[in-house]
Order: structure tokens, then C-alpha cells, then sequence
């Protein structure tokens, strides 16, 4: 499994293991959306990896964007107590990979506006993640 694979894995178990998190959405924790998904909840956006060798050693710089959901008559008040859950449930967490290293977890930003609907809050929160490739 890949390293980035392996990060959104750690992650998905952090946020269904965070006590503030499971509180605000249970379980609801996806991959994508599904056609019968209910909020609040957090899906999984786009990724992005850069390698790098760092003194011989293979490294790969991940950036992992967490998308926050919530629809509640277009105020944005929960969706920013989610955001700001899962920031607290991932900044600098040590999370064990199943075959790779994670070096270093950081949340790099947070952003939450209101979608074109005019009643979906969205936050979005980055995670920037240092990972050791292993063999």
C-alpha cells in the first residue's frame, strides 16, 4: 500500500478514535460522499505528493486536504467547531503506517465558507505530512 494510502488510513482511524470529533459526527468519516451520506461530516479531498531525498533517505512531502460538511440554515458556526476538532485531533499526532514513517503531521490551514447553496458549511483543513518511504 502506498505511503499516501497508508497516511489516509492513520488519519480516517484518528478522526473515528477522536472523542471531539465523534461527538460532532459520529462515524461519519468517507472516503467520498456517499449518495446517502448524512452531515455533519468529513470526506476526504485531493492529495498531492512531492518526493525528496533528504541524505539518502527517501522521503515524500504529502498535503492532504479534509473536507468538513455541515448544513445548518447556511450558519457556519458548526462546521467551524469541526474544522477546528479535527485540527486538534491531527496537528502534530503521531500515527503509526503500516510499513512507512511518519516523520511529521501538521495541519497548514484551515479555510470554512459557505457553498453556493447558501445553506452547506465547508471547511476545509490541510494536513501536511513528512513521510519515510520504506521498502
Amino acid at each position: 500500500m502506498s505511503a499516501t494510502r497508508q497516511l489516509q488510513t492513520a488519519v480516517f482511524e484518528a478522526l473515528k478514535a477522536d472523542v471531539a470529533v465523534s461527538a460532532i459526527i459520529d462515524d461519519r468519516v468517507y472516503d467520498r460522499m456517499p449518495s446517502d451520506g448524512d452531515y455533519p461530516c468529513v470526506t476526504f479531498g485531493p492529495s498531492q505528493s512531492v518526493p525528496e531525498d533528504l541524505n539518502c533517505i527517501a522521503v515524500r512531502f504529502d498535503t492532504l486536504q479534509l473536507d468538513c460538511w455541515s448544513v445548518d440554515q447556511g450558519r457556519l458556526g458548526p462546521v467551524r467547531d469541526l474544522a477546528d476538532a479535527v485540527k486538534a485531533a491531527l496537528h502534530n499526532a503521531d500515527l503509526d503506517l503500516a510499513t512507512h514513517a511518519l516523520a511529521r503531521l501538521t495541519v497548514e490551514q484551515m479555510r470554512v465558507f459557505l457553498d453556493p447553496d447558501g445553506v452547506t458549511g465547508h471547511g476545509v483543513v490541510v494536513l501536511e505530512a513528512l513521510i519515510e518511504e520504506r521498502s
